[in-house]
């Protein structure tokens, strides 16, 4: 807060802190912070108005936001009837940042959605149009079709449970989960898949570890990984999943295959929503590009962490861990 003459009435620490993080020269003190250049406009507002004697009796605003040093901030000033007025400044780079996030994810869904439908609507056309089509293109067109329509109920399911993740994860139900028990439903489930690409499996799980969390996240989590070696390891590869170490309120995770592995220029990125390595190996494996974004939110959700280290033919490690109780 400031007098019409700009000599401070009130302010807090903070103040000249993000005036500091702002400006490129020293601030000592709050007085000298409405005269730095990124303040500009919020100087214009307060030597145009102050001085006006037939301004209206109404209170005025006036707002900049500041991109410095990695930081956005909303500094806002409001200009009171006897002419003090107070000057604000807010770090908005959390709001900023989650609203570039949704943003882009809005725009990738958009594009990602844009596939298989158009895929759909290709054939069902192709379908229409030609009544007289034998029944052998017929059936290819429509087993397309389903093959499409497949992807896209997975793509949504997967936006689904982020979405939950993100706006209403207390609606998740919890209970008791057996981890090895867990895992040897995924083996079986994906028993079919492994045989044809000639994967084998270790899994050391001392101590039969058991979380108090949501099983169809911790579901997902081991699924998300199993799928994710199965469709881009490569074949004749080996899984392991272990249980390497435990503390009184954690377990320790890890989920490695001796595969292909990833670049290490994109390890760190693995995890983004809709991130591919390779966009078209990706697709043509009908992955939705949600999966390791899935994994790192339902371990974040189980009050864990995840990591991940790779390199092109070195195959491909998960490390993280889960609270044993949340």
């Amino acid at each position: 807060m400031f007098t019409p003459e700009g000599r401070e009435i009130l302010s807090n620490i903070l103040f000249v802190q993000f005036a500091n993080l702002i400006s490129d020269m020293q601030i000592r003190q709050s007085e000298d912070a409405v005269d730095i250049p990124e303040l500009e406009p919020i100087h214009l507002f307060l030597s145009k108005n102050i001085p006006n004697t037939n301004r209206k009796r109404k209170v005025l605003r006036e707002s900049v936001t500041v991109d410095k040093n990695g930081k956005i901030f909303l500094i806002e000033c409001i200009l009171f009837l006897d002419n003090s007025y107070e000057i604000s400044i807010n770090d908005i780079s959390r709001q900023e940042e989650e609203s570039r996030m949704k943003r882009q994810l809005t725009q990738n869904v958009a594009h990602e959605l844009k596939t298989p439908v158009s895929s759909i609507q290709g054939y069902l056309e192709t379908i229409i149009s030609n009544p007289q089509l034998p029944d052998d293109k017929r059936q290819f067109f429509l087993e397309r079709c389903y093959s499409q329509s497949t992807r896209l109920t997975g793509l949504l399911r997967d936006i689904s449970v982020l979405n939950r993740l993100d706006e209403a994860s207390e609606m998740f139900e919890l209970s008791e989960v057996s981890i090895p028990k867990l895992v040897d439903e995924i083996e079986k489930e994906c028993s079919k898949e492994m045989e044809e690409k000639k994967i084998t499996t270790e899994v050391v799980l001392p101590g039969h570890p058991t979380v108090f969390g949501n099983y169809s996240l911790l579901y997902s989590i081991f699924r998300n990984l199993y799928d994710n070696a199965i469709a881009y390891a490569g074949e004749g590869i080996r899984i392991t999943v272990s249980c390497y170490k435990e503390d009184p309120k954690f377990y320790y995770f890890s989920f490695s295959d001796n595969g292909v592995g990833v670049a290490e220029g994109h390890v760190n990125r693995i995890f983004e929503r809709f991130y591919r390595v390779d966009k078209g190996r990706s697709r043509k494996a009908g992955g939705t590009g949600l999966g390791l974004s899935i994994v790192k939110n339902g371990v974040n959700f189980h009050k864990g962490q995840i990591s991940a280290k790779s390199g092109s033919g070195k195959g491909i490690a998960f490390f993280f861990t889960l609270k044993k109780r949340i």
